[in-house]
């Protein structure tokens, strides 16, 4: 094996991985994302994108490649070890809202830092303050059911980002929003990860989406193109035409 280059935080080799009913997701795909970036994963549904990221973040192993943390082979590494990776140094967000329905808002946003140990007054000022910054402060002590689904996709984005990760996985983090909540989001999501200096890699379909990211890899069958040309979303329904360059 061969290590990554030193300012490379994740870096994957040649990933393979194949769907259980023998489809193939990805092929070969090989990447590096350098730290404090914040890299956009572009192409259209059924591209690969939610699988590469969750081959990244250790959810699933690929079936053949590498993928390293930090030097470190995560492609190597048992459960439960990619487990307790997962929980100390990254944070997911997936394209639906799911929250615990017993727990207040502010419970499911601490929930990882307490799950680390971190005390329960603590956990709450993180949570709170992440909460407060994305708009839904004031629905701190109510529960899920209570809440719109974008109130929700907020409470999620809180819960990711309070722990201070490392890297950010965001699958499609704004499809439950309406436009003008998706850009107020992403902008609180981007301004947080650079000041917080946390790598982002995000998953997308959309091209405005894609914009505010510092680079932008296009996926397209699982490979890797140079360019995935994608209509804005308010364009999208009724067409399913793209043009790309191989």
């Amino acid at each position: 094996m061969v290590a990554p280059p030193d300012n490379d935080v994740l870096w994957a080799r040649s990933l393979h991985f194949t769907h259980n009913d023998g489809s193939p997701a990805l092929s070969g795909i090989s990447l590096g994302v350098r730290d404090g970036e914040i890299l956009a994963v572009s192409g259209p549904r059924g591209s690969g994108k939610t699988t590469l990221l969750r081959c990244l973040s250790g959810l699933v192993p690929p079936r053949r490649g590498e993928v390293w943390f930090n030097s470190v082979p995560v492609h190597t590494m048992g459960p439960l070890t990619r487990e307790r990776l997962r929980r100390d140094r990254f944070g997911w967000v997936d394209p639906a809202p799911v929250l615990v329905p017993e727990l207040t808002v502010w419970e499911n946003a601490a929930l990882p830092l307490m799950l680390r140990g971190t005390s329960r007054r603590r956990a709450k000022a993180a949570a709170l303050e992440w909460l407060e910054r994305l708009d839904v402060g004031n629905q701190a002590r109510k529960r899920p059911y209570q809440l719109t689904q974008a109130e929700r996709q907020r409470a999620c984005i809180a819960r990711a980002l309070a722990p201070a990760p490392s890297v950010l996985f965001a699958d499609e983090p704004t499809a439950p929003l309406h436009r003008a909540d998706r850009a107020h989001v992403l902008r609180t999501l981007t301004t947080a990860a650079r000041s917080h200096g946390i790598t982002v890699v995000l998953a997308t379909h959309d091209q405005e989406t894609a914009a505010l990211a510092d680079r932008t890899v296009s996926l397209l069958d699982g490979r890797r193109v140079r360019t995935v040309h994608l209509p804005p979303v308010k364009e999208m329904e009724g067409r399913a035409s793209c043009s790309l360059s191989v």
